[in-house]
């Protein structure tokens, strides 16, 4: 289902790149460590008909990703946002082929594709998950929970999810921390929806290991093995009978459909803003949804421009899982829009106004900026 209709071209006159930390509401702890702030560049595009604003989901080390902050800002700044202001007028469906020939930094060029792509659909008065093919006007809305310090503290960490109603609950884990949490975790709530996370901490050799996470009727595994992995991936898919799901390895539609040819994976994560942006997220939905793959939409602690984003887009059809759009305040006591994403009766509301929906609380926005930057044609 490609997109129905394309935006209108807008004329960028310039952009704004702007560094901001919020402070999370507790720590989260992955595999590959614990963050107590969120380091995130916001993106604002300014255009002849009006502003649009997009979001950068790198974070201030490159631990998860080979992206981060600022080689991120580098890189807008020297060569993406010169590019884009020289193209003059432009629809956004050509952002990804004007940004094309800079390899690599998918999380800028989403970011930066966002942007536009909000300040085409403002113009218009248009809806983004209109514009996507949304279906829904709510999603459900799952939960990601860090490492805990121990099962007991996971337990009451997860149970207090589960009383403010969220529908699916996915904890980290790692080596040492992965069997005993998830008994844990199963043991005190019986048979809720629950899925695991490796952000990659794993290797084949540890295929027995992981194999005894299959007694407890999980949802899926998500990301177990190294992003570059596939062929372990769909070796280790074949020795496990919990549905193994793929995060970190899908960069493009291309790598979803090497992934699926191999047998790597069984359901996949998208995230707009670590693959290039909406419509490659809208393409690896549609390549997914005619192989019959299921897909849910992840999520990077995204403020409240790309939550509301992220929600549009896991209401297309083919999200039959419920991703990690949670509510807001999940992660952040304060957002820096002026109506942050609230969970209602287990799910979030996709936003309705034009572009991605939501308006941005300058005051927060200020608040929370710690480098600033405009360029200009």
């Amino acid at each position: 289902m490609p997109i129905a209709r394309a935006a209108a071209s807008v004329t960028l006159e310039g952009v704004e790149l702007r560094v901001l930390h919020l402070p999370l509401v507790a720590p989260f702890t992955t595999s590959f460590g614990t963050e107590t702030v969120r380091e995130v560049i916001v993106v604002r595009a300014l255009t002849s008909d009006g502003e649009g604003w997009g979001e950068i989901v790198t974070q201030q080390a490159p631990l998860y990703s080979s992206e981060y902050t600022q080689g991120a800002w580098d890189v807008a700044a020297r060569f993406l946002i010169p590019a884009l202001l020289d193209a003059g007028t432009l629809a956004p469906e050509k952002v990804a082929g004007v940004l094309a020939p800079f390899v690599g930094h998918r999380m800028v060029k989403a970011g930066l594709e966002l942007a536009i792509l909000d300040a085409a659909l403002r113009a218009e008065g248009r809806p983004l998950g209109e514009y996507l093919g949304a279906t829904v006007d709510r999603v459900p809305s799952g939960v990601s929970v860090g490492i805990q310090a121990d099962p007991a503290a996971l337990v009451e960490t997860v149970g207090g999810y589960l009383d403010q109603g969220y529908v699916r609950i996915k904890i980290k884990i790692k080596p040492g921390r992965d069997i005993l949490d998830t008994a844990a975790v199963r043991d005190a709530f019986g048979a809720i929806p629950l899925q695991v996370d490796a952000n990659s901490a794993f290797t084949l050799a540890d295929a027995d290991a992981l194999a005894e996470l299959d007694r407890f009727d999980l949802l899926l595994i998500e990301q177990p093995l190294q992003e570059d992995d596939l062929v372990d991936h769909a070796t280790l898919a074949r020795r496990l009978h919990t549905p193994v799901c793929l995060d970190e390895s899908i960069t493009s539609r291309k790598a979803a459909a090497d992934a699926l040819a191999l047998g790597a994976a069984s359901i996949i994560n998208i995230k707009a803003g670590r693959i290039g942006g909406y419509l490659e997220a809208v393409a690896i939905h549609d390549l997914c949804r005619d192989a019959g793959i299921p897909v849910w939409c992840g999520g990077m602690l995204e403020t409240g421009i790309g939550r509301a984003a992220n929600a549009a887009l896991a209401a297309l059809p083919g999200f039959t899982l419920p991703g990690d759009v949670s509510a807001s305040d999940r992660f952040y006591a304060r957002d820096i829009v002026t109506e942050p994403a609230v969970l209602e009766g287990g799910h979030v509301r996709v936003p309705t106004g034009p572009g991605i929906g939501v308006e941005i609380d300058r005051a927060a926005l200020d608040a929370f900026t710690v480098e600033r930057v405009e360029l200009r044609r």
